[in-house]
């Protein structure tokens, strides 16, 4: 199915054009066609067969049909309910056709004598078969047949097929239909050019089945997701370039913070993060802004390689800023980052919409002087007083929570004269690699790929809502053992009062069930200083049991909490249930992960249990979510600046990918005119921010 962008266009609302007014052009603009170079790209969904007559006494219940003759009969009945009947004759037999809603219009055009061809699917009825809203419209005897397949569009309210076919089959008259591809190319992949592929998609003649044009791997298809593909990575080399092209601060210091840092760490790095330090150690020593995403799964330690690039930059004589999604991963982050670093005599300041203004303005006033070199906090790290006067490095964590305008605010914090700073953006959330060499193409990855030491894997069960008694007894045996659990209310994302509702009621249900352990509360409503307590005695190990929403989903490390429970676990994302799970298996204890699940389960559901039960591996996870959701809701907020693909498939077209890849930086760089010409095609408009 054609999935319209959902980027921004830069332009104005259509206005129209020659025989487009502007009411019509802005339902138009609903499927985002703006020019009539926007409709030859606006392809059908699916086809139906019109080329052919079907004797009516052949035509089979079940399938769509197109029949011709005369009406016999044709009146407005009022039972069972109010409707137009018709019966329609031909050599071979009688059908019936039924509307449930009518116009005049249609009753005039069915007058007993007119001769009409319908088109819909025959079914058995109280009368004999019968169509129920079939295509009508009136013809002469022996009128040709159309000679290619109909197509059927995506549309919208008020914008009927005839007016769109209409508007298209004009505009394949009217339109270049350029081919910007190299034939060398076109040839090596077995691709047709372009105005051929996109005439026989949009009137393709009947012998081409319309079930190999409807699965999209017809050649036509194929050309047509190739050069969406080198359109997308067209824009993004150039957005790679652009950046390249400008000067950042050289971070360039002795080692000295360090050197000192890790000799004060009671851990090694692996050498997954001793890799991923070097690689972002050179990135930082140039003069053009690095733009580099650190991807690692759940406890891979990426926070200790975002220590070391920050040191980098303080050691160089600038600031660091990192930025998180929630006031708990960003206070985590605060404290971490200060038990390693004032050892060093490194301050670290911490900024969050909850602290007092007065700690605030402190805060503040020691960050503009350039007096605290590191700062740490939530999006009140982007927010108007907040000045970083010499800021060489940000970085996101959890980026994707974070939209493209988010990112470069923090970045345009440091934007003092000419210099841009360095940006680093981690992901616990890994990418697939076909998603990277897309949506990602204009980033450098780095991945932590290896777990350190001491991690312990964790047991997933699945368990029926039914059992539950049997969980709350795990709970109460594992915490008089001496082990902490968390229980995880479900996602409600109608209502965040509805979710607060059910961590309440869970909460006193299990103080009533298990007097015996003494239990704690955390969810999004409460004042921060009552969340950081409530975090702060589970921590110390003074509460047994945390109750909570998804607010510990990230940056929470309890290496004594061994067992999770996640009630409504269907109604989760692959990504959410697999860092949730990371919360334990952080000690040396076995830990246990128990999915609590309601009945019935969708199919989604169910194949996202079966993914989490199976599977430790965040990356395959990652490539599991891919497949079951598709790349425009895996990549959430990070498509603010740029069109998702309309009709590629990562997965199906991985090899088309591959070979975008190359010839797109071929093209920017020898054939630039094709290039623009491409993206003009393509993405009009629509290139948005070359990423932050």
């Amino acid at each position: 199915m054609a999935r319209a962008s959902t980027a921004p266009r830069g332009d104005a609302p259509a206005a129209g054009w020659p025989g487009v007014g502007a009411a019509l052009a802005g339902r138009l603009a609903k499927l985002d066609i703006r020019s009539p170079r926007d409709l030859l790209l606006h392809l059908p969904l699916r086809y139906e067969d019109e080329t052919r007559l079907t004797p009516i006494a052949a035509a089979r219940a079940g399938f769509p049909a197109q029949v011709e003759g005369e009406v016999t009969s044709c009146e407005v009945t009022l039972r069972p309910r109010r409707q137009l009947v018709a019966r329609i004759r031909d050599d071979s037999g009688t059908l019936v056709a039924r509307w449930l809603h009518f116009y005049p219009s249609q009753q005039k055009l069915l007058a007993p004598g007119r001769r009409v061809r319908l088109f819909g699917e025959v079914r058995g009825g109280f009368f004999g078969d019968e169509m129920v809203h079939p295509r009508v419209h009136p013809v002469a005897e022996g009128e040709a047949l159309p000679e290619a397949l109909t197509p059927v569009y995506p549309t919208t309210a008020g914008l009927g097929q005839a007016t769109l076919r209409r508007l298209i089959d004009q505009a394949l008259k009217s339109e270049p239909l350029d081919d910007w591809l190299p034939e060398a190319v076109r040839r090596r992949l077995d691709l047709p050019g372009f105005a051929d592929a996109l005439r026989l998609l949009h009137h393709p003649p009947p012998e081409v089945p319309a079930s190999v044009l409807e699965d999209r791997q017809h050649p036509a298809w194929r050309r047509i997701k190739f050069e969406e593909l080198l359109a997308q990575q067209i824009s993004l080399r150039r957005a790679y370039l652009a950046r390249r092209a400008k000067t950042a601060p050289v971070l360039a210091g002795s080692g000295r913070l360090a050197q000192a840092l890790l000799a004060g760490l009671p851990f090694a790095l692996t050498g997954a993060q001793r890799r991923v330090v070097a690689e972002i150690g050179a990135d930082l020593a140039q003069p053009h802004p690095m733009q580099r995403l650190l991807m690692g799964d759940v406890g891979s330690g990426k926070t200790i390689v975002a220590a070391l690039a920050m040191l980098q930059a303080v050691d160089a004589g600038y600031q660091a800023a990192l930025m998180a999604p929630t006031e708990i991963l960003a206070e985590q982050h605060w404290q971490k980052l200060s038990a390693w670093l004032a050892p060093l005599g490194v301050e670290v300041a911490w900024l969050a919409g909850s602290r007092g203004k007065r700690a605030r303005e402190a805060e503040l006033a020691r960050l503009a002087s350039g007096e605290v070199p590191l700062a740490v906090g939530t999006h009140a790290l982007i927010e108007d007083p907040v000045a970083l006067p010499r800021l060489g490095l940000a970085v996101v964590d959890e980026q994707h929570r974070f939209g493209v305008r988010q990112r470069l605010a923090l970045r345009e914090k440091g934007a003092a004269g000419t210099l841009s700073p360095h940006l680093l953006m981690m992901s616990a959330t890994p990418i697939p690699r076909t998603l990277a060499m897309s949506h990602y193409a204009d980033l450098d990855v780095s991945v932590l790929d290896e777990l350190p030491p001491g991690r312990t894997p964790v047991l997933t069960k699945l368990v029926s809502d039914a059992r539950r008694e049997e969980v709350v007894a795990r709970v109460r045996d594992g915490c008089l053992a001496g082990r902490q659990a968390y229980w995880v209310c479900p996602l409600i994302e109608e209502s965040e009062a509805l979710q607060l509702q059910t961590a309440q009621d869970t909460y006193a249900t299990l103080c009533e069930a298990l007097p015996e352990l003494r239990i704690g509360l955390v969810h999004g409503r409460l004042k921060p200083a009552e969340k950081s307590a409530t975090m702060a005695a589970f921590a110390a190990g003074e509460l047994h049991l945390l109750v909570a929403t998804t607010v510990i989903e990230v940056g929470v490390d309890v290496p004594n909490a061994s067992l999770m429970v996640i009630e409504h676990a269907e109604r989760f994302g692959l990504a959410q249930l697999h860092q949730l799970r990371g919360r334990v298996g952080r000690g040396s204890a076995e830990s246990v992960c128990i999915l609590l699940y309601a009945q019935p389960l969708s199919q989604t559901g169910r194949a996202r249990l079966k993914v989490i039960f199976e599977n430790a591996d965040g990356f395959a996870i990652a490539r599991e979510d891919l497949r079951i959701r598709g790349p425009g809701e895996f990549v959430g907020a990070r498509q603010s600046g740029l069109p998702l693909l309309r009709y590629a498939d990562l997965e199906v077209d991985a090899d088309l990918l591959e070979a975008a890849r190359a010839l797109g930086e071929t093209l920017l760089r020898d054939e630039p005119q094709a290039a623009a010409a491409l993206m003009a095609r393509w993405l009009g408009g629509r290139e948005g921010l070359l990423r932050a």
